[in-house]
């Protein structure tokens, strides 16, 4: 989107014909009116393409008539997850080093006096000030302005919280280290804690969580966070007075369809009960718990055992309600060798399943190819290992809560989350 083009998309007659097609292919929108050379043709369909994917992302804020462009909202935290990070901090001031989309300004809106929004991207500025007109928020301040260069014009203790969403992009490539990103937290480490006692960085759910404490010594808590089964983000949590206690452990289950945070905290200490053979019921914990390593605590606070010594599958003899993450009934296990798999495939007429695979020799992909597995929403095939350390092969089904009966959704990976 060109600032030309943003003027003429806040035409009354340009918003009307964007509002009828709604509902319309953007290719097909920009076929229909190829040639209309008064009409901005190519930003109108890639608003609609936009909007499209914002009900399901934002479904809330979509409601009112935002615009946006297509990198912004793919790169913007989803609607509820930016209203768990907002949950948590609160106070008179708090600034967003990160500003992009301005999704996470806007919920912090709620819960701060005064919220400052900071982008280096005059575009999203203006975008930023048109979307607030539109949901009505007063209390956030839109700087245009390389951020760290604004936080240090700022007095120390002008904030109660800094948030801020590093740019994970390195020469084109996506980039998960924290030193690559911008701004650089680690370097700008105690600039951050000068200017507010507390910081939340949202980092990417790949980044490995067990060495940060010794790039960031106010680390206080990592908060690993997924939505509906996927691992979102990673929030590292800075405290200016516990730059000496250990790092606390938190994991996040989110549903979009629901307000239920599901929590599990803890500390890697927690011992790893291995049950000696597998049970009636395998479980599977949710992305984050396991990203977090938090599946130990887990197993014991609900009463479950560990399939082995290696892998995150945990099992029962007794069906756990509200489980965080997936449940599935085992039909029949047995030790992996080629030949007696055709033949297991055979007795239980298995011609397509889901492929879970962990601690094991061969891909889903090779496995699916060598034994012309199609995909299937009903079949649970769990290639792993038993408490021996032995490969085996579980055939299960997948178990629902009450009320709940959605299929596994076709091509979804293997192994989902962080």
């Amino acid at each position: 989107m060109t600032f030309e083009e943003f003027h003429r998309l806040l035409e009354p007659d340009v918003q009307a014909l964007i509002a009828l097609h709604y509902s319309y292919d953007p290719a097909q929108f920009a076929m229909r009116f190829h040639g209309r050379t008064e009409l901005p043709v190519r930003a109108m369909a890639e608003q609609i393409g936009c909007r499209q994917k914002a009900v399901k992302k934002l479904p809330a804020l979509s409601q009112h008539n935002l615009l946006y462009t297509p990198l912004s909202l793919e790169q913007a935290s989803g609607e509820r997850a930016a209203a768990y990070k907002s949950s948590f901090m609160s106070g008179k001031k708090a600034i967003d080093l990160s500003g992009g989309f301005g999704i996470d300004s806007m919920f912090l809106s709620r819960n701060f006096e005064e919220v400052l929004y900071c982008e280096r991207d005059p575009l999203l500025c203006t975008l930023m000030e048109h979307n607030l007109k539109q949901c009505g928020i007063g209390n956030v301040q839109v700087h245009h302005a390389d951020s760290l260069t604004l936080l240090a014009g700022f007095p120390d203790n002008s904030f109660e919280w800094i948030y801020v969403d590093p740019a994970r992009r390195e020469e084109g490539r996506r980039s998960v280290t924290l030193e690559s990103a911008s701004p650089d937290v680690v370097l700008n480490h105690d600039l951050l804690l000068r200017k507010a006692a507390k910081v939340c960085i949202k980092a990417s759910p790949a980044l490995e969580l067990s060495t940060l404490k010794a790039t960031l010594p106010a680390l206080s808590e990592i908060v690993v966070v997924s939505v509906d089964g996927e691992c979102k983000e990673s929030l590292l949590l800075l405290d200016r007075d516990a730059k000496d206690s250990p790092v606390k452990l938190r994991a996040v289950a989110l549903s979009s369809g629901s307000d239920a945070v599901v929590e599990v905290s803890g500390g890697h200490d927690a011992e790893r009960a291995v049950a000696p053979s597998l049970k009636e019921y395998l479980y599977e914990p949710d992305p984050a718990i396991i990203k977090a390593r938090l599946s130990a605590v887990l197993a014991h606070d609900v009463g479950l055992e560990f399939m082995n010594s290696s892998v995150d599958y945990l099992t029962g003899d007794r069906l756990v309600e509200a489980f965080p993450g997936r449940v599935f009934r085992v039909i029949e296990s047995i030790p992996w060798k080629p030949k007696a798999f055709r033949a297991f495939l055979e007795k239980h007429n298995i011609r397509g399943a889901s492929i879970q695979r962990r601690d094991f020799p061969l891909s889903p992909d090779e496995l699916r190819k060598r034994f012309r597995l199609r995909e299937s929403e009903q079949a649970f095939l769990f290639f792993t290992r038993n408490a021996k350390r032995e490969p085996v092969v579980v055939y299960a089904l997948r178990v629902f809560p009450e009320g709940q009966s959605a299929p596994f959704a076709p091509g979804r990976s293997a192994n989902p989350g962080c």
